[in-house]
């Protein structure tokens, strides 16, 4: 089918954009491309400054953490590279693409971050937003070298056709926007971090064991019965299709919570009825026995399904709800101290997994039925509050991506003068 261009637009190689927009390549924008020292430099852990690569360009930032290696001014000297107001980094080896702008920060760049210098014509903030966009990204995957560990060629890099507006002054129009949906974004992740930093404490506090608490097993807390404490199905490949009942796998269950994957994998009618599976009921506990980490678990919800089976790493847990609060398990179930405990009785060489044996035997502290549930509703109203501010950063997100799209291509421009 041949593509209908709307009348003031133009077919180039970053796809349609205005007329009045030109496609340049980015060594025409910019003073100097290059990239970091190819040798390791001597380190110093007393020096200035820091050596810094890909890994270290997140967000708009360089971060420097702990591990980050230093050296002394004379090897930054002999290494140095010209780096300015007006430098972009990219990282351009194993992962492509993280990007931060340079603010005059003490550092040494390695092999696996480049330098993009640009020129007056090209505004930062606007590289910065277009460097992030599917159609440089798409550019950049067809351009690929190496099998294993994947790397941006600079003379790629040179050759990236920018798409830029008629006047520097769209350009940081359209940066400003997408600047502003950053910063919204970057202020939800944050809450979104110190909302689970609190909820962390809270199970701190609401979790250790107090007077009055019981010791008991997991089995005992499911009565010694195997139809209570079970595990999955030994499901093989030649039984799983693309529809009929759902196989919840042990990539599902998340560290306290369900999560849906955007493969979902299911077995006929014969098959399980041919294996004897066993049904989940809304409310299960799941518990992972396989790393990473093992013993993870979470409370099966409602996902929209009529049948539901899981896998044999999966343990089926089934307290009666007169004795255990699920979701209060659950929670004990995130804990630091329970992941250690289970690391201590985890096996295996290759991939670390727990037995339901060993999984029973374990003993937790637990309340009084009423102090479980009292608990269970205080830290799901948390989680339900996280739910929330996550699933708003998911929609700013994606409304972001689709405001790349319309304004980094002129589909829709800024400038009441346009």
């Amino acid at each position: 089918m041949v593509q209908t261009i709307k009348k003031g637009y133009k077919q180039t190689e970053v796809g349609v954009i205005p007329e009045d927009w030109n496609t340049i390549t980015l060594e025409k924008l910019t003073t100097r491309i290059g990239d970091g020292i190819h040798s390791t430099p001597q380190y110093n852990d007393n020096g200035e400054y820091y050596f810094v690569n890909g890994n270290n360009l997140v967000n708009g930032e360089i971060k420097i953490t702990e591990e980050t290696k230093r050296v002394a001014k004379d090897e930054f000297l002999n290494h140095k590279r010209e780096l300015g107001n007006d430098t972009v980094l990219m990282s351009i080896n194993g992962t492509i693409g993280n990007i931060a702008f340079y603010s005059g920060e003490n550092i040494l760049i390695g092999k696996s971050a480049a330098y993009i210098n640009i020129n007056e014509k090209l505004d930062k903030k606007y590289f910065y937003q277009l460097l992030q966009a599917n159609l440089i990204k798409k550019y950049f995957e067809n351009e690929l070298t190496g099998s294993t560990i994947k790397n941006l060629g600079l003379s790629i890099i040179r050759n990236t056709p920018i798409p830029l507006p008629p006047t520097k002054a769209e350009q940081t129009a359209i940066a400003n926007a997408l600047s502003d949906m950053d910063d919204l974004i970057n202020s939800l992740s944050t809450l979104i971090e110190k909302k689970k930093a609190i909820k962390q404490g809270a199970m701190q506090q609401l979790l250790k064991p107090k007077e009055g608490w019981v010791e008991i097993s997991i089995l005992q807390l499911a009565d010694n019965k195997k139809e209570l404490f079970d595990d999955g199905d030994w499901i093989e490949a030649e039984h799983i299709t693309n529809e009929g009942i759902r196989l919840i796998q042990t990539g599902n269950i998340g560290v306290g919570c369900y999560e849906e994957k955007d493969t979902k994998k299911y077995i006929n009618e014969t098959s399980f009825y041919k294996l004897k599976c066993k049904e989940l009921r809304l409310g299960d506990l799941l518990i992972c026995r396989l790393a990473e980490p093992a013993g993870r678990a979470c409370v099966l919800p409602d996902i929209g399904e009529n049948k539901i089976i899981t896998s044999v790493d999966v343990t089926i847990f089934r307290p009666r709800l007169e004795v255990a609060n699920r979701i209060f398990l659950a929670n004990i179930f995130s804990t630091n101290e329970w992941f250690e405990t289970i690391s201590g009785m985890s096996g295996g060489t290759t991939h670390k997994r727990i037995s339901r044996g060993s999984l029973g035997r374990i003993k937790l502290s637990i309340p009084s039925i009423e102090e479980q549930n009292r608990i269970a509703y205080i830290l799901s109203d948390m989680d339900i509050e996280i739910h929330t501010l996550e699933q708003n950063l998911s929609k700013y997100q994606m409304l972001k991506q689709g405001m790349m799209q319309e304004l980094l291509t002129g589909k829709t421009r800024l400038l009441s003068e346009l």
